[in-house]
Formats: structure tokens, C-alpha cells, sequence
């Protein structure tokens, strides 16, 4: 059975980058520049979201990793092979949520070729194949304002680099963050990069 995979994150100590990768790795670096100096200031954030994070840390290692990985099927040495799929559908991945519609949403779904799922799915494809990154971008510009308005936001040119993010504005981010502490700057750029790219 795969499992998604762990999102990344990194972590800065006061102004200089600590650590970036998946969780577990970051929060046992945290973990360990939090013994060497119990008096550091760490703050982690979300690489897909820009915002701030907290790990438990108690515990050992081990314990720390097997929080952060979620919870993993037990391995049975007597289960032997995987047995033979049967007929059916493969899964795919699929998850069932709820979709709130009007009637007539659900009537012109209902009369769509494969029903109501199958048309959906081909809706949301074909509207991702025609948004030409701007999903991608807005999502960009929220993540990396979320992480400088936690580490820049009083700053010098933090409004300035604010509303040259929105614009995608790329010199002017760049012009605008250069006063920065250098890991801050790079970090916001990386989170930026399709923002800015678009623009």
C-alpha cells in the first residue's frame, strides 16, 4: 500500500536556515540545536503553506519520526504475497468527499456520459489544463506571504516586496527584500518562484 508523501518544511533559527527536508528529519534537527542551546529560537514552516508549524519533540527519535510519518499498517511476515487483484475497477486513488450543487447541476450531471463522477473528474481537468498557472501562482503568492509576514513583516520593504509579490513583480521583490537577512530572502524567493514567474 503506497502512502502519501510527508510534506516538506524548514526551519530557521532567529534569521539563518536550520534545516529543510521532510518533517522528520527537520523536527530532529530542531530537536537536537534545541538541546545543544535550550535557549534558541526555532520557528519551522510549512513549505506548502508558508506557515508556521509545531512538532512534539518529546520522546525519543524514534517516537518523534513514527509521529510525524502517521499511522503505518503493521507489517505481517506470515501474510506472504500480495494476493491476485480480483475483477473490478483498480483504485485509484480515489476519495469521496461531499459536492454541494442545485438541482439542475445534478440533473446535467446525472445525463452525462459515465455519470456524475466521470464528468466531474473530466471538468476538473480540463478547467486545471486551461488555468494557465494562475492556481499555481495565487497559491504561490499565499504561501510565500504567509512565511515573510512571520519572518519579514517588520522588516524594511516589507510592503513594498508585499505588493511586488502580488503584482509578480520579480525586480521589484527582489529589489525590495535585498536588505533582508540572506536565508530569509532566499526562502521567500523559492516560495515565490511561481508567483513571480507568472508575472
Amino acid at each position: 500500500m503506497s502512502h502519501p508523501p510527508i510534506p516538506n518544511c524548514t526551519a530557521f533559527r532567529g534569521d539563518a536556515r536550520l534545516a529543510h527536508g521532510p518533517r522528520p528529519e527537520v523536527a530532529l534537527a530542531v530537536k537536537a540545536a534545541l538541546e545543544s542551546d535550550p535557549t534558541a529560537t526555532i520557528l519551522v514552516f510549512d513549505d506548502g503553506t508558508g506557515r508556521a508549524v509545531d512538532f512534539d519533540l518529546r520522546g525519543t527519535p524514534q517516537d518523534i519520526v513514527a509521529r510525524l510519518q502517521g499511522p503505518r499498517p503493521p507489517a505481517d511476515p506470515l501474510a506472504g504475497p500480495p494476493a491476485e487483484r480480483g475483477r473490478g475497477r483498480p483504485k485509484l486513488g480515489v476519495v469521496a468527499r461531499e459536492v454541494t450543487l442545485l438541482p439542475r447541476h445534478w440533473e446535467w450531471l446525472a445525463a452525462q456520459p459515465g455519470g456524475a463522477s466521470q464528468a466531474l473528474r473530466r471538468l476538473v481537468e480540463e478547467a486545471r489544463r486551461s488555468d494557465g498557472g494562475r492556481s499555481r501562482a495565487r497559491q504561490a503568492q499565499e504561501t510565500a506571504y504567509a512565511f515573510i509576514s512571520a519572518m519579514a513583516g517588520n522588516r524594511d520593504g516589507f510592503e513594498e516586496a508585499s505588493r511586488a509579490l502580488f503584482a509578480g513583480d520579480a525586480a521589484g521583490f527582489a529589489a525590495h527584500s535585498r536588505s533582508w537577512p540572506p536565508d530569509i530572502r532566499a526562502h521567500a524567493e523559492a516560495l515565490a518562484a511561481d508567483a513571480l514567474r507568472a508575472g
